[in-house]
């Protein structure tokens, strides 16, 4: 008596087309897992521009400082917008920055579609710059102290916080593509090239607002006067126009 089964040909093919089935079906699955990444990571801008506002509503108006450093006892700590890094005789520290802590929990601070920490920090959480160039200024910014609320003219087109990605990897400092110094622009072109957005959500990158709304964008510009821009990357618009305070 003949015993049922498949030939060895027989499974060869269901294989087969197993593996076809799988091919067609993982460009889907891997969209929809990006979309929900997505999702994700819009949420993510909107807490961190919930959190500026508070901020701003708790100190007369003014925005967080994108950067300062400052020397103690030895110690040099640097504190940012997102995290401080304390670096001293006994190693070094990461505390909670500016707008961490009292305005927002760490988690929101990472993009789900970015892997990787930024150049030279230690930072747990990367992949969201904020406006240096208009907004958060620093201590080595021809203009040191960040703006108000009441510069920002049109708040809903001018942009607070996105998808920071350059060259190197992770990037917290978002730049303007051009210099503007009358405005509040970057006295050092080469920062600019470091200070772009990516546009790693299917070909979108997302962008927070002054008035708390949240982004997606698609078009991706490259002209710049700050140097040569890494693939993938680019700024938020042809000129200064969705960054300035005008």
């Amino acid at each position: 008596m003949r015993r049922g089964g498949f030939t060895l040909i027989e499974l060869l093919v269901v294989v087969g087309v197993v593996s076809i089935l799988v091919a067609l079906l993982m460009p889907a699955v891997n969209r929809a897992r990006e979309k929900a990444r997505d999702a994700q990571c819009r949420n993510n801008l909107r807490q961190l521009c919930g959190a500026a506002l508070a901020y701003v509503a708790d100190h007369d108006g003014r925005f967080p400082m994108a950067y300062r450093t400052e020397f103690s006892g030895g110690r040099v700590t640097k504190r940012a917008w997102d995290f401080t890094t304390v670096r001293g005789p006994g190693g070094t520290s990461v505390e909670p920055g500016e707008l961490f802590g009292k305005y927002s929990n760490g988690k929101v601070f990472q993009c789900p579609s970015f892997h990787g920490a930024a150049p030279g920090t230690s930072d747990p959480y990367t992949g969201y710059n904020y406006n240096t160039s208009y907004i958060g200024h620093g201590d080595l910014e021809p203009i040191v102290q960040p703006a108000t609320i009441g510069q920002v003219k049109d708040p809903a087109n001018c942009a607070l916080f996105g998808d920071g990605e350059f060259e190197a990897g992770a990037n917290k400092f978002m730049r303007a593509p051009f210099g503007d110094l009358a405005g509040g622009g970057d006295a050092d072109a080469s920062l600019r090239a470091a200070g772009t957005q990516g546009f790693r959500h299917l070909g979108h990158t997302n962008v927070g607002f002054c008035d708390g709304h949240v982004a997606s964008m698609s078009e991706r510009y490259t002209e710049t006067d700050g140097g040569v821009l890494a693939p993938g990357t680019g700024f938020l618009s042809a000129d200064n126009s969705l960054y300035d305070l005008r």
